[in-house]
């Protein structure tokens, strides 16, 4: 988990980067603290930057940025940590994506602390007023005029950045405002919230449907299981059958057998035709006959 904390002086961004180390084991990366540890360390990045310091020099930003690289891959960064101070401008945030992308790493989560400036500075008036009854010595930020010179720099070049995450998807406003332990409560929820936004859904089972399913190349269509046998239209015969009709029809193929009563009937049509010609036959014979007989008979002489 790797988060950054943005919020005005005073706003108790030190106190939730303790409490997110306590509970997540994540380390609070200090700007202050990662140059002061490379300078004593004696590291390149931490030779360039104490020279840049000796001659009252602002360390710029790729120096940083150098230094942040080199604190995030130590062993006890790799579970995540919290960046404290860092970016405090929009290029130093542009830079920061750079190396982050180059390690194959981004950011989980920005988290703004929201307050109240005015409210802020009654706080430390009230404190010091606090600190100076019981005769303690003040701290170096308990005073109201640095304060407000510091909201001033944080609202020209820190604020901005919200914007700059906010187009990035990764700010998440707590109220700064409510008791600290309501602040927790609120990056927890926060930080579970990402965490189940970056999971992906798992796909429910798939429900089987009841009745037929008729599936097409496009769409699927249910049949409830009454209706399947109903409106099921009636099987086309084989492209083969169809065809040999159609070329029975064209070359005039000979008619069905004709029933056994046709025949019948042919039969006896036959035979009266052969009685008609054989009376036919015997009269005509009878006829010649008696031709025959009335013919006059020739005498003849006996001798």
């Amino acid at each position: 988990m790797r988060l950054i904390l943005l919020g005005p002086p005073g706003a108790g961004k030190g106190t939730q980067a303790q409490r997110l180390v306590a509970t997540h084991g994540l380390v609070q990366l200090s700007t202050g603290d990662m140059l002061r540890a490379a300078v004593n360390a004696g590291t390149p990045v931490g030779l360039r930057a104490k020279e840049l310091m000796a001659r009252g020099e602002l360390v710029p930003d790729d120096v940083v940025v150098a230094i942040v690289s080199d604190r995030i891959d130590e062993p006890d960064a790799r579970k995540g940590f919290i960046l404290d101070g860092f970016p405090r401008t929009v290029p130093q945030a542009h830079a920061l994506d750079r190396m982050l992308r180059e390690k194959g790493l981004k950011l989980d989560a920005v988290i703004e602390l929201k307050v109240d400036e005015g409210i802020l500075l009654d706080r430390i008036e009230r404190r010091v007023a606090e600190t100076k009854a019981r005769g303690e010595q003040l701290r170096a930020d308990d005073d109201p005029q640095v304060l407000h010179r510091r909201l001033l720099a944080y609202r020209d070049q820190t604020a901005p950045l919200a914007t700059y995450y906010q187009l990035q998807n990764v700010l998440r406003s707590v109220d700064g405002m409510a008791p600290i332990p309501e602040v927790s409560r609120a990056i927890d929820r926060m930080l579970k919230a990402r965490s189940g936004e970056r999971a992906p859904a798992a796909s429910p089972p798939a429900e089987k449907a009841p009745g037929n399913v008729k599936k097409s190349a496009k769409t699927s269509v249910v049949v409830p299981a009454g209706k399947a046998a109903k409106d099921k239209p009636a099987a086309r015969p084989p492209a083969g059958a169809k065809n040999a009709v159609a070329g029975a029809k064209k070359a005039g193929a000979a008619p069905k057998a004709q029933p056994k009563t046709k025949a019948k009937a042919k039969t006896s049509k036959t035979k009266a035709k052969t009685k008609t010609k054989t009376k036919a036959g015997k009269s005509a014979g009878r006829t010649a006959s008696s031709r025959k007989s009335n013919r006059p008979r020739r005498l003849t002489k006996r001798h």
